[in-house]
């Protein structure tokens, strides 16, 4: 046990917490009409909960677990049974509690990543059913193949801190779920612009200090690869924004806040696979390719295709948790970390097809088991509200609450509680 290593990823493991909610719920609330704010930040809030006692109850032990064939893990967690305060499975410096909560974080944030595709439509009892059916059977043998000892693990895959586990997952489940339970009514009838921008850079903003408790915490320590992660988060992630604006400044003829604040968030997806394992001018070259990946998915795929990917969930963090995935097969370095491996640059071509199974796996996981979990949701609730719903706003409509009141309206309320 190390008092330094415990201490940073109790900071971290906040961190994670904090670019959760308020950081996503903030992000993702400024981009949505004002008609939806309170729900869309809802699904962010309630996932948390919901993932928390769910991690507790039977997802930490499915994923962490003692594995059983490389495919699932045992059962010896079940309740946080036999998660205490000692070192974490007798070889981490950091006490078991700490370990597993970190990674209950990243749970938790996965499933409300894919909010993000079926804003503005699922019906809330969908969203928490659905919820705890993903988190228990796509999540959790996803985790356990990749981090857990499970078989992509023993394969030789790396994903520093949640490319497969954590982006493409989420990206290609929000994708598929915008699928099935269709379009927006109002979608591509008119323009659905951020309602609040400030609200949107506030969420962007925390989300990038959040993924310093992402990539670095994923070092499990406070030590030279810790350092590595950090820096590479922050140069990727301006390399990703900066990327993203030049685009849109020769192609629009004028760059964008919205647009620039993605491209950064781009570039943080695309590092995250590879924090740990790449160099600091690698990650730049992630970054930098990470905006245009993004870019092309939401600006001509989506267009070409036309599905209701409401605040781009596929297009930044599936498609930038593809290339940056691929992209660690390619640049990955034993120079910076001994416990990683070298990719394409360094004399091993096998690592690109690791990873590239490693992305094959959670993409097929991601689409069949979204797909067959909603045709089961559907079986006991309405997988979305109704048109008039929809309409009215979920707001109102579902929780019976404005993110917004008028002067008018405050007045009259103050009035009522006075008479």
């Amino acid at each position: 046990m190390d008092s330094g290593d415990t201490t940073w990823m109790l900071v971290a493991t906040a961190i994670v917490i904090f670019m959760h909610v308020p950081g996503l719920a903030l992000f993702y609330g400024g981009l949505v009409s004002d008609r939806n704010v309170v729900s869309t930040m809802m699904h962010s809030f309630v996932s948390l909960l919901v993932i928390t006692l769910v991690w507790v109850l039977w997802g930490y032990t499915l994923s962490f677990g003692t594995d059983n064939g490389g495919l699932i893990g045992g059962l010896e967690y079940l309740g946080f049974n036999g998660v205490g305060g000692e070192a974490a499975f007798g070889t981490y410096t950091i006490p078991h509690y700490t370990f597993a909560i970190f990674q209950c974080a990243f749970a938790a944030i996965t499933v409300a990543i894919i909010s993000g595709g079926i804003a503005g439509r699922i019906s809330f009892p969908a969203w928490i059913l659905f919820s705890v059916l993903w988190i228990t059977f796509i999540y959790a043998p996803m985790a356990h193949w990749v981090w857990g000892g499970g078989w992509l693990a023993q394969l030789g895959e790396l994903d520093f801190a949640g490319g497969t586990v954590v982006h493409i997952l989420s990206g290609v489940s929000a994708l598929t779920a915008a699928i099935i339970i269709g379009p927006r009514y109002e979608h591509l009838k008119k323009k659905n612009n951020p309602h609040n921008i400030v609200l949107f850079l506030i969420g962007a903003a925390t989300l990038w200090f959040g993924w310093f408790g992402f990539n670095a915490g994923s070092a499990l320590g406070a030590n030279e690869v810790t350092a590595l992660a950090f820096a590479n988060t922050q140069v990727a992630a301006s390399a990703g924004g900066l990327s993203w604006l030049l685009i849109e400044w020769k192609v629009r003829k004028r760059p964008t806040l919205v647009g620039t604040a993605t491209g950064a968030i781009a570039g943080l997806v695309g590092i995250t696979p590879a924090a740990g394992f790449v160099t600091v001018l690698s990650a730049i070259i992630i970054g930098v390719l990470a905006a245009p990946v993004s870019y092309y998915g939401i600006n001509f795929i989506k267009e070409k295709f036309r599905y209701d990917d409401t605040l781009d969930a596929f297009g930044v963090h599936g498609l930038a948790g593809i290339w940056g995935s691929i992209a660690t097969g390619i640049f990955a370095t034993t120079s910076v970390n001994a416990a990683g491996n070298d990719g394409l640059l360094y004399g091993n071509p096998s690592l690109i097809l690791h990873q590239v199974t490693g992305v094959a796996t959670a993409l097929i996981l991601g689409v069949v088991g979204t797909f067959l979990i909603l045709k089961i949701v559907k079986l006991f609730v309405p997988l979305r509200v109704t048109e008039e719903e929809e309409l009215m706003g979920l707001d109102i409509s579902l929780h019976e609450e404005r993110a917004y009141n008028s002067t008018s309206e405050s007045i009259d309320m103050n009035d009522s509680h006075v008479s």
